[in-house]
């Protein structure tokens, strides 16, 4: 499908009519996953600690497990929690494996990306510098939040998960959640929880979303070559 449809075609689709075209054979439509995805799972791991490349990684291999398991996927949560508690447990293996240095946020972009999901993508310059320093002003309080305050704050207001399933993720109760997410908000500077805009946090610009694309898609491709996505029991 060209990109300009693939991308009107991401919303038209709900998961379960893309999954099942997937399982079936049509492993071009996982194209709509990734592209649906992308932002999400860029957040996820952006929250978690690791700079830009190790979270293009990361997601290209959680793009990977989802589509190696796909037909394991017993929808008995959303398909939204299901890839993102993937995500989450890379980046638990790969920080529990090593020690990263948490990357500046502002170098996340480079000065002429185009981004993908402020609110005003014609702004002029004033307003683009602007935004890209009051970005660089939230994630950086984002990463002082203690762990499980931060990562229960990606789950609930950036990638919009709800307060029962963000629990579900974390292993904790939904009262618990609230707890987190209202002592996650009391640590942020008053002037950044005035202004901020969820969108605007942890941008995964459109020039990397179409690379990761690619690169899943050509993955997926040879591994077709070999083994179909495996099928058997239910893993979520």
């Amino acid at each position: 499908m060209p990109l300009d449809k693939l991308r009107n075609s991401v919303q038209q689709f709900d998961d379960t009519d893309v999954i099942g075209e997937i399982v079936k054979g049509n492993t071009a439509m996982f194209e709509l996953i990734i592209r649906r995805y992308n932002p999400y799972l860029y957040k996820v791991g952006r929250s978690y600690g690791f700079n830009h490349q190790d979270t293009e990684d990361l997601m290209q291999e959680s793009f990977i497990s989802a589509y190696t398991h796909l037909a394991q996927f017993a929808g008995r949560s959303s398909f939204k929690t299901w890839l993102i508690r993937i995500m989450l447990n890379h980046c638990h293996r790969k920080a529990a494996k090593f020690s990263y240095q948490k990357e500046q946020p502002t170098e996340l972009l480079p000065d002429n990306a185009n981004f993908m999901f402020l609110q005003n993508n014609h702004s002029d310059n004033s307003n683009t510098v602007i935004k890209r320093e009051l970005n660089t002003i939230i994630e950086t309080a984002l990463q002082q939040l203690p762990h499980n305050y931060r990562i229960a704050f990606t789950l609930h207001e950036l990638t919009g998960l709800t307060v029962a399933e963000t629990g579900h993720i974390m292993h904790a109760s939904p009262s618990n959640i609230k707890v987190r997410l209202n002592r996650a908000k009391a640590l942020l500077r008053k002037e950044i929880e005035k202004t901020y805009t969820a969108a605007d946090i942890y941008e995964f610009n459109l020039l990397y979303c179409n690379k990761m694309v690619h690169a899943v898609m050509t993955q997926i491709a040879a591994m077709e070559k070999t083994d179909p996505p495996a099928s058997g029991g239910a893993i979520d």
